[in-house]
Formats: C-alpha cells, sequence, structure tokens
C-alpha cells in the first residue's frame, strides 16, 4: 500500500483546538500531517499566513492536500492568488518554481464583508480569481459550504467557488463546521476529503 499523501492543516484564527475536526485528523494522520505555524494567530496577517503555508508546503516529501477551515479557506485562496503571481516573476528563471500543492479542500469560508468577521483579520481579502494557465489555477478545489453558516451566506459562499474555479460539496445545515456546530470529529467530512484525494 502506498504512503498516504501528506496533508498541510491550515486552521482558521486563533488556531483549531484539540476537539475540532481538523486537529482529530491531524492526530489520525500522524507524521503525514503538518499544521501551519503563523507567528499572527490571534492577529492575522496575510502575509505571515501566506508564508506559512508555503513553509508548511515546502516540508512535505510531495505536493499535499491543504486541508483548510474558516479563515484558513481566506488564506489558502490568498496564497494560491500569490503562488500565481510569484511564479509569473520568476518564469525567466530556471528550476524557481515554488512550492505546489495537490490539492485543496477547504470548509466554511467566513465572507470578510459580514458583520461577524473578526476585525483583527481585516486584511483578508474575499477570494480573487487565480491566473488562468498558472501551476496555482490548476490545484483541484473543494469548497464544501454549509447552509446555514453564520459567517458567511450559501449564496455568497458559492460565488466564491466560482471565482477560484471550485468544485461545491453541500453539506447541509451544519453551521461553522465547528465545534460550536456539533460536528465532533466529522466523519462524514473526512469521508468527502477521502473521495477528492483519490481523484487526485
Amino acid at each position: 500500500m502506498s504512503r498516504p499523501r501528506p496533508w498541510v492543516i491550515v486552521p482558521g484564527i486563533w488556531n483549531s483546538d484539540a476537539e475540532h475536526w481538523q486537529s482529530v485528523w491531524q492526530r489520525e494522520r500522524g507524521d503525514d500531517a503538518v499544521r501551519i505555524a503563523p507567528a499572527s494567530w490571534g492577529e492575522p496577517d496575510p502575509g505571515d499566513w501566506r508564508d506559512a503555508i508555503s513553509r508548511a508546503v515546502a516540508s512535505c516529501a510531495e505536493p499535499p492536500v491543504l486541508v483548510a477551515h474558516s479563515l484558513g479557506v481566506l488564506a489558502v485562496a490568498d496564497w494560491l492568488v500569490a503562488a500565481a503571481a510569484d511564479a509569473a516573476d520568476a518564469a525567466a528563471v530556471a528550476g524557481a518554481a515554488g512550492p505546489t500543492a495537490a490539492g485543496a479542500f477547504l470548509v466554511a469560508p467566513p465572507d470578510p464583508a459580514a458583520p461577524g468577521f473578526p476585525a483583527a483579520a481585516s486584511g483578508f481579502p474575499a477570494p480573487r480569481p487565480i491566473p488562468a494557465g498558472t501551476a496555482a489555477a490548476r490545484v483541484p478545489t473543494r469548497l464544501v459550504v454549509s447552509d446555514d453558516d453564520p459567517y458567511c451566506t450559501a449564496d455568497r459562499a458559492l460565488a466564491f467557488a466560482e471565482t477560484m474555479g471550485a468544485a461545491v460539496l453541500r453539506v447541509g445545515p451544519l453551521g461553522h463546521v465547528n465545534v460550536a456546530s456539533g460536528v465532533g470529529a466529522w466523519p462524514a467530512g473526512r469521508e468527502l476529503l477521502g473521495a477528492f484525494e483519490r481523484t487526485l
């Protein structure tokens, strides 16, 4: 049996606690999962989080799947756009390709324009289009959308998916898909991720 594809865990603001499904999945995955380590968990800085994602991806033996939740979704979307721009800047330099991802599994994006969006994270934009023809644009992406997420309407999340070129996985009324939503270890989500990984 082949070794599992590595994961990069990208939590939301303040990190994910031990009971969050991201933390449960990371423990179960063991050494094949790495969590980003930004310096600005509580006062998130987009550049710091981009760099943290790049470091985590570069630490993997092969291109990983990014497993993001909440603000982590916006961070991954920002990272993909920045990666495309960096690749364009380095196009004339032989061997200058940066870290790459095999896929992105993005859960419960928050809406930066919504009233409940944390002021501390105001530097994070809504997802932007990834330039066509770049390696970042070819990263297969799934956006998991809850029908009653208090931080983002389903319509707004669907618009984010269209902007990013992501396929949508609707999971019904699961709130923000976190501990407060009562999803626990979220085994149904793990099945969704497994099915996605089998397509990569």
